[in-house]
C-alpha cells in the first residue's frame, strides 16, 4: 500500500513515529511524509521515505494561510493518490480530512491533545469546533490519546461514535528508555521537560521554585525544552533570562536525547492546563523516574497519584510547591518505588507496540473495505 503520513513538522515524525514507520516498511508499504521542511527532513529521506514539502502555520489561525494550505494537501493527495492517509496534530486533521474526504481517499486522525482551545469559549473555540465537526465526518478512524478528549469530542458531536477509538498516546519504545541503577543526587533535582510555553505550567513552576527557595528547601531546579518565541503564549525570553541570572532555575537548552537528562534527575514535573498523553511523562516513567504533574487530562492517565508521582491542581503553584516540598523529604526506598511502578505502569499500558498495532488493525480494516 501507499501509505501518507502527514503532520506540523518533519521533526514530529523522526522523532515520534519513526518505529511506526520501520514497522510499515518491513510489512511493504511505500511511506509518503508530508510536513513542512527543517533540518530532520533528510532523516525521513534517508530511512527511505518519499518527502513531500508543505507550507504550514501551525501556530497561528490565518484564513488564507489555511485556505492555502488545504488547497496545497488537496493537491498533493490527488496527483499522490495514496491508499490511505494518517494525519495527526490540529492542522493536517482538520483540513487534510477534509481533502481525503473530498478527495474519496481513506484517512486516519489522530487527535494528539486538544491545549487550551476547547477550554475557552471565545471566537477561535468556536471557529475550531466548527471546523472539527465539518473535517471528522470523513476519516473512516479517529483515534484520541485520553478518554476525556474522546468523550468531549462524542459530547459536541464532533466525531461520530463509530469511528472513534483511544490509543495509549504515541506510545514508548521501552528498550529506549530505560531505568538506570538509582542514585540520589546529593541536591534534589526537579526536571521540567516542555516548549517554553505557559500552557505547560512553566509559570507555576517557576512560582513554585521560588516558594521552595523561600522556605529554605535544597535543591534544583531545571528547565529542558525550545525556546517558542513566535507562540502567542510563549513565555518571554527576558523572564527566561532573569530566572537564570537569579539562580531561580537552570536552563538547560534543547537537546536530541532527552535520556541523559532524566538519569541525572531525581523527579520529573509537568504542571500542564491540559495534555494528549504527555510523551515527557511517558519517557520519565519508561526511565523509572517519579513524576508530579497536574490533575488534568493526559497527565493523569500516565501518573496515578501517590503510586507512581503525585498529582497537584492545575494553575495552583501552592499546590506544585507542596508536592515538589514532600517528593523531597521521601526517603529513597519510596523514591524507588515509584519509579519502578511507573515502569510497571507504561509497560502494561503505553508500549508502543500496543500503538503501532492499533494502526496495522485500522489499515488492514481499510484494505478489506476497499
Amino acid at each position: 500500500m501507499k501509505i501518507a503520513i502527514v503532520l506540523n513538522t518533519s521533526w514530529n515524525i523522526y522523532n515520534f513515529r519513526m518505529n511506526f514507520v520501520r514497522n510499515l516498511q518491513e510489512q511493504g508499504h511505500e511511506i509518503h511524509t508530508i510536513a513542512p521542511r527543517d533540518e530532520y527532513t533528510k532523516y525521513l529521506i534517508e530511512a527511505g521515505c518519499i518527502h513531500h514539502d508543505v507550507r504550514m502555520d501551525s501556530r497561528g489561525a490565518n484564513p488564507i494561510k489555511d485556505t492555502a494550505l488545504f488547497v496545497e494537501l488537496f493537491l498533493i493527495y490527488r496527483k499522490l493518490q495514496p491508499d490511505v492517509i494518517l494525519h495527526y496534530t490540529v492542522k493536517p486533521n482538520v483540513f487534510g480530512s477534509l481533502a481525503a474526504g473530498l478527495l474519496g481517499i481513506p484517512a486516519i486522525s489522530n487527535v494528539c491533545g486538544l491545549g487550551t482551545v476547547f477550554l475557552k469559549k471565545n471566537i477561535i473555540s468556536a471557529i475550531a469546533i466548527l471546523l472539527y465537526k465539518i473535517s471528522f465526518r470523513f476519516p473512516r478512524k479517529i483515534f484520541f490519546q485520553n478518554p476525556e478528549d474522546l468523550d468531549l469530542f462524542l459530547r459536541l458531536r464532533l466525531a461520530p461514535r463509530k469511528s472513534a477509538d483511544l490509543v495509549p498516546g504515541s506510545g514508548i519504545d521501552l528498550n529506549h528508555f530505560t531505568p538506570a541503577d538509582y542514585r540520589r543526587n546529593k541536591e534534589f533535582t526537579f526536571l521540567l521537560i516542555s516548549r517554553l510555553i505557559t500552557d505547560k505550567g512553566v509559570l507555576e513552576y517557576v512560582e513554585a521554585v521560588k516558594k521552595l527557595r523561600s522556605q529554605g528547601i535544597s535543591a534544583r531546579f531545571q528547565i529542558l525544552g525550545a525556546k517558542d518565541p513566535q507562540h502567542k503564549r510563549s513565555i518571554r525570553l527576558s523572564e527566561l533570562d532573569e530566572w537564570s541570572r537569579n539562580g531561580t532555575i537552570e536552563y538547560l537548552g534543547t537537546t536530541d536525547d532527552v535520556r541523559h537528562f532524566i538519569h541525572n534527575s531525581d523527579c520529573i514535573v509537568l504542571p500542564s492546563y491540559r495534555e494528549g498523553t504527555p510523551r515527557t511523562l511517558l519517557e520519565a516513567a519508561s526511565s523509572g523516574k517519579p513524576i508530579i504533574a497536574t490533575d488534568v487530562p493526559g497527565c493523569r492517565q500516565v501518573v496515578t497519584d501517590n503510586y507512581n508521582g503525585f498529582l497537584c491542581k492545575v494553575k495552583d503553584a501552592d499546590d506544585l510547591a507542596r508536592k515538589m516540598k514532600t517528593m523531597t523529604s521521601l526517603d529513597d526506598q519510596t523514591l524507588v518505588r515509584l519509579g519502578k511502578n511507573g515502569r510497571k505502569k507504561v509497560e502494561s499500558e503505553f508500549d508502543e507496540m500496543q500503538v503501532i498495532t492499533k494502526y496495522f488493525q485500522a489499515i488492514q480494516g481499510l484494505k478489506k473495505a476497499s
